[in-house]
């Protein structure tokens, strides 16, 4: 009996600490008025715990362990709300949020965003997604001094470690961006999303990104690096996710028009229109963009809109349709040898070369919330798109294009549609908050691609002419049937108040088939056919397998964190790796996926309110990686027989395995709260972002390849900066710094006398400043600003295919005024 009694008082005595350690803080958040604020994002920053507001303002944090924490509120259109609260028992607590206000500078509202920043930074969980323990990196589009009107990649991306940036000139119709020995061409590599969903051409069978969101439409781009290869596919970059404005919930109408002028003949119009209507609220947009380039035969026009449209069904059901339409038709002046581009970088001896684009997107997105602690989300979406490349491509660049012979034409077409469902859960483990994720998702397309003779004409006619040119050499008609089902989950183990675990699964099913045909002409010496034939072909990858990832993350203090990761890639081989008849490189008959890993680890965080840093190491495993090698061309002659042709092409197949490593380090200094403590209206920054990378292929079978460097990875990428304002004026200038860098794996060097071809060789050392200034004066803003600055000559690109081949010069110093009004 005295035994019974005396566990008995043990456990009651047990149950009554648990409670006395737990609490439940709620209240309710109104503005100035007295009126319920609802969606405002409440914040405890020490438990990294997020709710949102109901529509009568009230908000509720169950289980919070007591103990002293930092609350933040953030609603739109309110100045941010910061507390300490001291949780010894249940808290109800009353928040009042004071306007921003028209008359606020423009330096006290960067400030606030930045506040704001470190609010979303920190998060481990958001909506159904988890990036806890996972190398990533948020830009704010709002903070930004840049040129946003012409999608200026180096300066967007600029605090975003080591990426390396291919530049066309084009106002940014295209982004180019690529890190850790990924070819940045299209983004390829990367898994490119907006508002959570796929855009680029065929996520796996053609992951190259045509269309890309105007910088002046986008709340912040999310870059997940590495290790996000569970939630977001099997590729080697990782995810780059544009996340548009959000419609204006207290206006039921909110214009904002901006106008740009620039340099050769530069000029953007962007307007948008979004508002609030009961439970509908909307943000739509149309941009158009127009320019010159700056060397001959270079001109471009774009027209671009898009419309999101929600409804808020009841308090925990919303659903949002999204429909994006863009097409661009641009005039290519080619590529350069490298005397060429030595002598006179504006030079272009292509007159006929076009390339058009036509992007259709459609999505629909339901999000529910079982309970407060579960959500759920189901995205829809489709694509219906095309492209077409038209002009006279050569294995040597100086020839100058023959108006009389007929132009190449590539035309593809992209159809695919998918289905991505989410459930994430927070629960108990014990006293720890844990949280599962579990999704899938279900991708088909069906793309077609079309190789052959155009027209002799000069202008941008993209119809096939093989009925007057039957012996056209290079001719293909495919047909790319793709199929891909994934599953993936990952969980938050919290192991103690400062330690967690995320591990992950993700199962892939993939079907990449190419069928169709292409031509084997051989002419004689005079150009008659002595073979003119149909080759077919059919070929299947069908595959699946298991990728398995893990994340450690240890809280070293408020606000600084510990991070580890390691995940498996995979990429899967695409259109152009299958079929593709190209003057300037062959592909491998047996080429096959590439597979490998990616670890990270790190330290990030605040040091009071004077620095970030984000620094870490990196490793990673490319095993038959995709590259290419010099190799004398070959072809099947009337026998049958493959015989060489005495020409020297590029060879893309599985070339080996290599191994990157590096250092990526970013850090943003507060000068002003430094020095300059109670000047509310001054804003100084300064920020460093450096990566120090290397790399080795460990094994090949090509010749000349073992112990080389990996292609497209600078030995050093700096970027860095300074951000200053007074008032309504800010400006900023920043410096980058990229080291020589290889283009194939045979290490190819720089042949500055090369006068044919243009597309072999290093990519030199470079270095550009930039200048960025805006003023605000009531409804008004100013933006203007100096590309280039030192008006440096260099290039970074040698392209093989359009808008090629050879060197692509980068732009030379520019000028750009944009006037902004908001109604």
């Amino acid at each position: 009996m005295r035994s019974r009694a005396y566990r008995s008082t043990v456990v009651l005595f047990l149950f009554t600490i648990y409670g006395w350690g737990q609490a439940v803080v709620s209240g309710r958040v109104t503005d100035t008025a007295n009126l319920p604020v609802s969606e405002a994002e409440i914040y405890l920053s020490e438990l990294q715990r997020t709710v949102l507001t109901t529509e009568t303002g009230r908000f509720q944090f169950e289980d919070v362990p007591l103990g002293t924490y930092t609350l933040m509120a953030f609603a739109y259109g309110s100045k941010l709300y910061s507390r300490n609260l001291d949780v010894r028992s249940d808290r109800e607590i009353q928040i009042s949020m004071e306007p921003l206000g028209e008359t606020l500078s423009e330096v006290v509202l960067t400030n606030q965003r930045e506040q704001i920043f470190r609010l979303q930074s920190l998060k481990k969980v958001e909506g159904t997604a988890i990036y806890a323990a996972k190398k990533s990196e948020v830009v704010l589009v709002d903070n930004l001094t840049a040129n946003l009107a012409a999608n200026n990649p180096r300066q967007i991306y600029g605090q975003v470690v080591g990426l390396n940036i291919y530049e066309n000139g084009d106002a940014g119709l295209q982004l180019n961006i690529g890190g850790r020995g990924l070819d940045p061409n299209r983004t390829a590599n990367f898994n490119v999303r907006q508002n959570g969903y796929d855009i680029s051409a065929d996520a796996l069978g053609y992951p190259e990104s045509y269309y890309t969101p105007p910088a002046e439409a986008l709340r912040e781009i999310q870059v997940v690096r590495g290790a996000a290869s569970l939630q977001y596919g099997p590729q080697f970059g990782g995810l780059v996710n544009f996340k548009f404005k959000r419609p204006n919930p207290s206006k039921k109408m909110e214009i904002i028009s901006r106008q740009t002028l620039g340099s050769y003949n530069l000029y953007t119009s962007f307007n948008s229109l979004s508002g609030t209507v009961g439970d509908f609220s909307y943000y739509t947009y149309f941009n158009y963009k127009e320019g010159d380039g700056f060397r001959p035969n270079m001109v471009f026009n774009s027209r671009n809109f898009h419309g999101h449209f929600a409804y808020k069904i009841n308090e925990r059901t919303n659903l949002a349709l999204e429909t994006t339409f863009f097409n661009y038709l641009t005039k290519q002046p080619g590529g350069l040898t490298d005397a060429q581009f030595l002598e006179d970088p504006s030079f272009s001896n292509r007159e006929r070369n076009w390339f058009q684009v036509d992007w259709k997107l459609f999505s629909l997105r339901l999000e529910h919330q079982f309970s407060a602690d579960t959500d759920f989300s189901l995205n829809l979406f489709t694509l219906d798109a095309s492209r077409s490349a038209l002009g006279f491509r050569t294995n040597r660049v100086s020839q100058p294009d023959d108006p009389t012979e007929p132009r190449e034409l590539l035309h593809d077409n992209f159809s695919n549609w998918g289905a991505e469902g989410r459930l994430l859960t927070r629960y108990k483990m014990g006293d720890k908050d844990n949280a599962l994720l579990l999704g899938a998702k279900y991708y088909q397309s069906s793309n077609s691609q079309r190789q052959g003779p155009g027209s002799a004409a000069e202008g941008p006619d993209f119809m096939f002419a093989d009925d007057r040119y039957p012996n056209y050499e290079r001719q293909s008609q495919y047909e790319f049937p793709n199929l891909n089902l994934a599953v993936f989950g990952e969980n938050i183990f919290t192991i103690s108040d400062k330690l967690s675990v995320t591990p992950g699964f993700r199962y892939e099913y993939i079907k990449t088939r190419g069928t169709g045909s292409y031509k084997n002409i051989v002419l004689d010496l005079a150009g008659n056919p002595l073979l003119n034939e149909d080759v077919p072909e059919d070929r299947v990858f069908e595959r699946s397998f298991l990728l398995l990832g893990a994340g450690l993350s240890y809280e070293l203090g408020a606000n600084r964190e510990l991070y580890a990761n390691f995940s498996q890639n995979y990429r899967s081989v695409t259109f152009n790796d299958i079929r593709v008849v190209n003057p300037t490189f062959q592909v491998d008959e047996n080429i096959s996926d590439e597979n490998g890993f990616t670890a990270d680890l790190g330290t990030r965080g605040q040091w009071k309110k004077y620095l970030k840093y984000d620094l870490s190491v990196f490793g990673l495993l490319y095993d038959d990686r995709l590259g290419e090698v010099l190799r004398n061309e070959t072809q099947v002659n009337v026998d049958g027989e493959t015989v060489e042709t005495g020409r020297i092409v590029r060879f893309r197949g599985n070339i080996g395995t290599a191994f990157l490593y590096g250092l990526e380090s970013f850090a943003d200094v507060n000068v002003k709260s430094l020095l300059f403590r109670k000047n509310d209206n001054l804003k100084l920054n300064y920020f460093v972002n450096l990566a120090l990378t290397g790399s080795e292929y460990i094994s090949s079978e090509e010749n000349n390849v073992e112990g080389n460097q990996v292609e497209f990875i600078p030995e050093v990428n700096l970027k860095t900066g300074v951000n200053i304002g007074y008032g309504n004026f800010l400006g900023s200038i920043q410096y980058t710094y990229l080291s020589e860098q290889f283009t194939d794996a045979t290490n190819a060097p720089r042949d500055v006398n090369d006068n044919q071809r243009g597309i072999e060789g290093t990519i030199p050392a470079y270095d550009i400043m930039d200048l960025s200034l805006s003023y605000a004066f009531d409804r008004f803003k100013i933006e203007t600003g100096v590309n280039n600055l030192l008006n440096s000559s260099y290039f970074t690109r040698r392209a093989t295919g359009y808008p090629g081949p050879g060197i692509i010069p980068a732009e030379p110093r520019t000028f750009y005024m944009t006037f902004q009004i908001k109604l």
